[in-house]
């Protein structure tokens, strides 16, 4: 189904569904401050498969995000951080980027691999914060690219998404236009974080 939810003011009833689809197992697409995300609760494996089956990628074999809540939910599925790491992510964060960070014992069990590391993201956007503080669970983020011959990289209209996926997901929710940069991507499992992807993120250190 295609829900359309406010991206300034989300209705708490509409992101209420959008809670019961995800704890039944049920896979979303769902706005973020940069592109559109295919995710699921991180807590539903079935869930994580059908994430897997619809990108034609395997869970072992490919580095997912999560979409958290704020820097404390980010502690609960990594290792702890340089004090310059945590300053960086205090200062842009919600924000357009993605932290590479040393996961702890949570991930590997969660994906059912030997995952070292896991990509964060606390977006700055209303509808995707309150899901993840609904539900209580990060949810899983993975970008939706369009077909190669195709003049863009990411889907930006949610009724395009919508056309292409109804029949893949069980809510596309439409959030607005969307943006085509990608967040930008930050390995911070060393003491100096490295650049991976320059993306919407402005780069401040």
């Amino acid at each position: 189904m295609l829900l359309e939810i406010h991206p300034d003011n989300p209705d708490p009833r509409k992101i209420a569904q959008v809670i019961e689809c995800l704890r039944d197992g049920g896979v979303i697409i769902y706005p973020t401050d940069t592109i559109y995300g295919l995710g699921c609760d991180i807590m539903q494996p079935k869930a994580i498969e059908k994430v897997c089956r619809i990108k034609g990628v395997k869970a072992e074999k490919t580095n997912f995000s999560f979409i958290c809540q704020d820097l404390s939910h980010i502690t609960e599925f990594t290792m702890a951080t340089d004090n310059n790491i945590y300053k960086l992510m205090r200062k842009t964060l919600p924000g357009a980027y993605t932290y590479i960070l040393r996961a702890n014992n949570s991930v590997p069990k969660l994906f059912k691999n030997n995952k070292k590391t896991v990509g964060i993201r606390v977006p700055d956007n209303n509808i995707a914060l309150d899901i993840v503080r609904a539900l209580g669970n990060p949810i899983l983020s993975t970008s939706l690219h369009t077909p190669k011959d195709d003049f863009l990289d990411y889907y930006t209209d949610p009724q395009d998404i919508y056309e292409y996926y109804e029949k893949l997901v069980d809510i596309v929710i439409d959030g607005g236009y969307g943006g085509n940069v990608a967040s930008t991507v930050v390995d911070c499992t060393s003491d100096i974080p490295e650049l991976i992807r320059e993306g919407a993120g402005v780069i401040i250190w």
